[in-house]
């Protein structure tokens, strides 16, 4: 596996799109549930995607990986944070799950050479 951020966020909508035009009922029961539990409540938005993206690493889903990335950037994480969650999960995942941290630093790479809003 190479990483290769700028890829799936070109592919991604595409991609993503095809599922939901397929089984619209999958998008959104998923989208709710979603919105639902990673709104601020007892944790902060941040500190959820910091788990999502550390469980996204230790199960090894490259999808998740680059998303939470992405929103845990919006939520105010610093590159440090993220790769320090990336950390964690290496660290309970062991060597397979050690492959995927090149993953967080690619999406790391491609948001920090995107124009800043």
């Amino acid at each position: 596996m190479i990483p290769n951020a700028p890829e799936f966020f070109e592919q991604w909508p595409s991609v993503n799109g095809a599922m939901k035009a397929r089984s619209p009922e999958i998008g959104k029961a998923f989208g709710q549930m979603f919105q639902a539990l990673m709104k601020a409540g007892a944790l902060t938005v941040k500190q959820k995607e910091l788990i999502a993206l550390g469980i996204g690493v230790a199960v090894r889903c490259e999808p998740c990986i680059y998303l939470h990335v992405e929103k845990s950037l919006h939520a105010g994480a610093t590159s440090a944070q993220i790769m320090e969650a990336a950390g964690v999960a290496v660290m309970m995942g062991g060597g397979p799950v050690s492959t995927y941290a090149p993953v967080v630093a690619a999406a790391l790479d491609h948001f920090e050479k995107q124009p800043q809003a």
